[in-house]
């Protein structure tokens, strides 16, 4: 959601979420000024395009924080942090965060280039908190979802085959045929998606693997 300005300029909604109020008023100081953006008051109804947070560090607390901004669906999240190890980066981005700064080089310049790529939908990290970040996706493949048969699309290669076969009409009795399974197995199957992935059920399950792209 973007707002025009007095001049015809779409501007980003940003709202701005710290842990003290000398750290948001130092993020709103960085920002007031910037044309591109529209500070949103704390309590301003509409929903921002963008939703900056600064915090110190990421535990437990700062993380509840981003999922309750991921739940609202309330904009594109960056994180501002004064520091961020491996596991609160990769928590982070769990949480729906796309663009990550630290607060050390967190600029106005560089705020704007964060928050604009966010608003187009791209992702903006570090360049060594990016490498760092994909070490650990390999390392999480490699040592937890390689050995269960899981990828992280989130289905293993024969639950996509019993959601094709569900798609095409195929009731439990015949995926079991076509697929050598047990009718029990063919069960489990999608009764493990649908609890998973909190799908509703095989329909909705279908759904998601054709939105996604598996079938």
């Amino acid at each position: 959601m973007r707002y025009q300005g007095e001049c015809g300029v779409e501007r980003i909604r940003v709202r701005l979420t710290a842990q003290d109020p000398i750290s948001r008023a130092g993020l709103a100081g960085q920002l007031r000024n910037c044309p591109e953006l529209q500070l949103l008051g704390e309590e301003e109804g509409d929903g921002p395009s963008v939703a900056v947070v600064s915090v110190d560090r990421v535990g437990e607390g700062e993380l509840q924080t981003l999922r309750r901004f991921q739940r609202a669906g309330d904009g594109r999240i960056v994180l501002v942090a004064t520091e961020i190890d491996d596991t609160g980066l990769v928590a982070a981005v769990e949480c729906g965060v796309v663009g990550v700064v630290r607060r050390g080089e967190a600029s106005a310049e560089r705020l704007v280039q964060v928050i604009t790529a966010a608003a187009r939908g791209e992702g903006s990290v570090p360049a060594d908190l990016l490498g760092r970040l994909l070490d650990q996706v390999g390392r999480l493949q490699r040592q937890v979802l390689d050995p269960r048969g899981l990828a992280f699309t989130g289905l293993a290669p024969r639950e996509i085959d019993v959601l094709r076969l569900v798609a095409e009409g195929s009731d439990t009795a015949e995926i079991a045929r076509a697929l050598a399974f047990s009718e029990r197995t063919v069960k489990n199957i999608l009764h493990d998606v649908t609890t998973r992935l909190q799908l509703r059920n095989r329909s909705h399950a279908v759904a998601y693997a054709m939105r996604q792209g598996f079938i």
